[in-house]
């Protein structure tokens, strides 16, 4: 006999919720059988309140601390048809904003039609004393959007999915995702709702899409794309695309060939050889990477004659900015002066800022209207403290939003409306991706003038292409690598360690100096307890920095030492539950008021204003810092703090949020800080680099603390390996310049 047959059957109606996880719909509840019995169930019921019927198919079990319960298997789930039932429903919190005395209000009048009137006739529910048509609204929307989010649950949930993808579906298309995901269940693995391509794949075989069908097999392909596109290529060879596909739904390497054809006549795949190879791209990289190179090319090649003094000019900005510049500095500025482009590279204390300083005045002292952007908040926000002048994001200064399909992100500076400026200086260009570079020229006016800036060892875009780097290896761009530490900076060891590094030497470790110490920890757990230890008391304590201006890094997100776990110790030692604070249960993870926490993917609708309200705007981005001020569970919100832009976060956005006392080295690219922490751990071989270990050490401005086994280190910097990032950048520059 198989399982299904042993399942059994149970029938009742929900008297109340024990516990429930929003984010898998793991439920445990009380039912009320069929005998009076009241019975406690647990298996995967999203959005389950008192008052609806249920009937289960599932199995007794018995629970060594929690005892005998019901786990269902299969669940089908019936609204509350009888008045006290809809009341019991109503009043246990249902419905956001309805409590007891509301409940009972609305019952009263609309007895067992009430959930009827709730979803479709709002403007009765106002005739009531006390509701407002505004609330009466509200209830109504909360109400319909529950009831479309519980279906859209249960439809996925029967495949044996994972109920947060609905929640994503939900959140992109509303009341028609379920008819989007029925038509394209492919559509689970896109980018944006971040389900794997065997989930989707599991759904649309068992909704009858054939094994061997073009859909499929064309679906599979762009998912690669797609995923590899996260992994930094712009585009994948045919032969290895077809590969990859085949292996990854079990079809023959020319059967999926045959698809690509198909593909690449109708559009949906770009394709062109080149770099030696027969390459294969998403339109969109295809696009951005042919525009970018086109407008590089003609940018390296525009060239000014100067009508100034240029020793005399650069005598008066001296004797302004009491500074004197170094021949490289100089050599910068003249660059500066007489070409269109000028990309400007080198490792930390090298007068990177100063050059953009220097920039900016001789730029002012050309009459021109100059605009400062890099690629996140905090490298923003560093770069307007360095210059004296207003820095944005790359997203801001664009206006970035979401596209009507609310998949893709569109612009509304662009050639149509391109930006306001003369000149645009573009810091922590390491780690622009091809796609935002693209939209940065297509803003910018053909006559305008680009100095990019950056540290071309650092770790590469986390989007596809590798574009600072091919920009400085076209060898056809005015370029100057800045190479001199300057006196003021020579006595960190960060700095002077950080170039040893580069260089694939082993400096010492255990010389404790400078600003640059090293705490030998051989196991893991002791480990975690020093980085705790020195966040919460010694730095704090014994330095006077707070933890605010302490940053916790680490190569990997997996493991003891990863920042899962890391974030976790902290949390306990940092802001650990109280009385005052509410908090808010989301997966595994609590939410606490106080938290420091991270947004992890660009949202370009979230509304945001100052603390004063002086100012208000929209945008969210990936890597954004903020702490949590707020939670009111009546309302399902959070209010959130990013560097004084406040904003408003319901429950279900969760899912863009974690904690960031500890972040991967990835995530701290842009960003500097007073005081590091790095953990030394084993990670997977392409953690284990030199440039991650570079990249860590460069985000300290003041104190940086190695704890783990510096062995660890040591193998970090004998690791100069590489990822080949596939993308033609370098070689489409070239051949636009001629080359």
């Amino acid at each position: 006999m198989d399982q299904e047959n042993e399942l059994i059957e149970l029938i009742g109606t929900v008297d109340s919720i024990i516990y429930k996880n929003e984010e898998n719909g793991y439920t445990v509840l009380r039912l009320v059988d069929e005998n009076g019995e009241l019975v406690t169930v647990v298996g995967c019921f999203p959005y389950a309140s008192a008052g609806e019927s249920m009937i289960l198919s599932g199995a007794w079990t018995t629970h060594s601390v929690h005892g005998r319960q019901f786990k269902a298997e299969y669940a089908q789930r019936m609204l509350p048809s009888t008045a006290p039932a809809i009341y019991d429903y109503l009043a246990g919190g249902a419905v956001r904003g309805i409590g007891p005395a509301t409940a009972l209000l609305i019952v009263n009048r609309f007895g067992e039609k009430t959930l009827d009137v709730l979803e479709n006739a709002p403007d009765k529910l106002a005739t009531i004393k006390g509701i407002s048509p505004q609330k009466a609204a509200q209830f109504s929307e909360t109400f319909r959007r529950q009831t479309g989010m519980r279906r859209l649950m249960e439809f996925v949930c029967s495949f044996g999915l994972r109920p947060v993808l609905a929640i994503r579906l939900y959140r992109f298309y509303g009341d028609n995702a379920m008819n989007i995901l029925r038509g394209d269940p492919y559509i689970l693995a896109s980018a944006h709702i971040g389900g794997s391509f065997a989930e989707a794949d599991e759904m649309a075989l068992e909704l009858g899409i054939e094994l061997q069908s073009e859909s499929r097999i064309a679906a599979a392909a762009v998912f690669e794309l797609e995923y590899n596109a996260g992994n930094g290529h712009c585009f994948i060879p045919r032969e290895k695309l077809a590969a990859v596909t085949g292996q990854l739904i079990g079809i023959e390497p020319e059967a999926v060939d045959i698809v690509l054809g198909d593909m690449i006549g109708s559009g949906r795949i770009r394709y062109e050889r080149i770099a030696g190879c027969e390459a294969c791209y998403l339109p969109r990289l295809y696009e951005a990477e042919r525009f970018t190179a086109e407008r590089i090319a003609a940018l390296a090649q525009g060239k000014y004659a100067s009508r100034m003094d240029f020793s005399a000019l650069l005598d008066g900005l001296e004797a302004k900015q009491g500074i004197r510049y170094a021949p490289l500095q100089r050599e910068t500025l003249q660059l500066a002066l007489e070409n269109q482009l000028v990309v400007i590279t080198g490792g930390p204390g090298t007068g990177k800022t100063t050059s953009i300083r220097a920039i900016l005045a001789l730029y002012d002292r050309l009459g021109l209207k100059t605009l400062l952007a890099a690629p996140t908040g905090r490298a923003a926000k560093r770069m307007t403290e360095l210059t004296g002048c207003e820095a944005s994001t790359i997203h801001r200064l664009l206006g970035a939003k979401f596209a009507e399909d609310e998949e893709s992100v569109e612009f509304t500076k662009n050639a149509r409306e391109p930006l306001e400026c003369d000149a645009v200086i573009l810091d922590e260009c390491s780690m622009v991706d091809i796609t935002l570079m693209s939209a940065l020229l297509e803003a910018m006016d053909p006559e305008a003038r680009l100095v990019l800036v950056g540290d071309a060892d650092q770790l590469p875009s986390v989007g596809p292409g590798d574009v600072f780097s091919a920009v400085l290896r076209s060898e056809a761009v005015p370029a100057v690598r800045l190479t001199e530490i300057f006196r003021q900076n020579s006595s960190s060891l960060i700095i002077r360690n950080a170039h040893s590094i580069n260089r694939g030497e082993h400096p010492d470790l255990s010389r404790n100096e400078g600003g640059f110490f090293r705490l030998k920890r051989m196991q893991a757990a002791s480990t975690v307890e020093t980085i705790t230890e020195l966040c919460a008391v010694r730095l704090p304590e014994k330095m006077k920095i707070p933890c605010e201006d302490i940053q916790v890094l680490s190569p990997t997100r997996k493991g003891e030492l990863g920042t899962v776990n890391l974030n976790r110790h902290l949390q306990e030692a940092l802001n650990p539950p109280a009385k005052e604070k509410k908090e808010k249960l989301f997966g595994s993870a609590v939410f606490r008021e106080g938290d420091r926490v991270m947004q992890i993917r660009n949202n370009y609708d979230i509304l945001w204003r100052t603390a004063d309200n002086s100012a208000a705007g929209s945008g969210i981005y990936n890597g954004d810092i903020g702490v949590i001020r707020q939670i009111d569970p009546e309302q399902e919100t959070l209010t959130l703090d990013f560097d004084g832009r406040i904003a408003v976060y319901g429950f279900d956005q969760l899912l863009e949020l974690e904690h960031a006392w500890a972040m991967t080295v990835h995530k701290a690219q842009g960003s500097e800080y007073r005081a590091v922490i790095l953990a030394l751990c084993a990670a997977s071989p392409m953690l284990m680099a030199r440039d991650i270990l570079y990249t860590a050490v460069t985000r300290a401005r003041e104190l940086l603390i190695l704890v783990g086994d510096e062995k660890i280190a040591y193998q970090m910097i004998d690791n100069a390996r590489q990822s080949r990032r596939y993308n033609a950048l370098r070689v489409r520059i070239r051949k636009a310049c001629g080359l």
